[in-house]
């Protein structure tokens, strides 16, 4: 068995300068906000090193949010309790360095953000995320999330079934 080639952990003294996903508000927040937002406690920022180089391959923010039951497809409304509002994690941010692009680092990200929230221990459901565009919904929409029925850019996916990518 091969060792991996990617390990995910929390941002910190990392090398942010030429992380570069081809998305400058993308690439800004990582090299500028995040640990900012993680010093302040909005948001946890995630990133995948690659194990040769440790260079950033990859990043995620992942902070507390809620989802409006009216906002979920009734197969799953069917199984939840009957609250306004179901706790989810939000995927706020995710993005690729384009020198590791189409190797499956956005799917690993995806993965992991879903494993750590199902770990914590305050609980979430679901996780929802807001595309900043249709390319961006199209590669969430092959991941495994669902278009919200009004704000078809909201998407989100139940938890445990976005684990399915295996760690590299």
């Amino acid at each position: 068995m091969n060792a991996p080639t990617y390990r995910v952990e929390p941002l910190a003294r990392h090398d942010r300068a030429t992380f570069s996903s081809g998305k400058a508000a993308l690439d800004d927040y990582l090299r500028t906000r995040a640990g900012q937002d993680m010093r302040r406690r909005v948001a946890a920022c995630f990133v995948t090193v690659d194990v040769a180089t440790s260079g950033i391959a990859g990043y995620y923010t992942l902070a507390a949010c809620q989802m409006q039951l009216a906002d979920i497809a009734d197969d799953l409304r069917r199984k939840l309790p009957r609250y306004p509002t179901i706790p989810a994690a939000l995927l706020g941010r995710l993005a690729v360095d384009h020198r590791w692009q189409g190797q499956g680092i956005g799917g690993i990200l995806i993965a992991d953000a879903a494993r750590r929230a199902i770990r914590a221990e305050i609980t979430a459901h679901m996780m929802v995320v807001q595309a900043k565009s249709d390319a961006a919904a199209n590669f969430y929409r092959n991941h495994g999330f669902r278009p919200g029925p009004q704000k078809p850019l909201q998407l989100y996916a139940p938890l445990a079934s976005l684990t399915a990518v295996p760690d590299r």
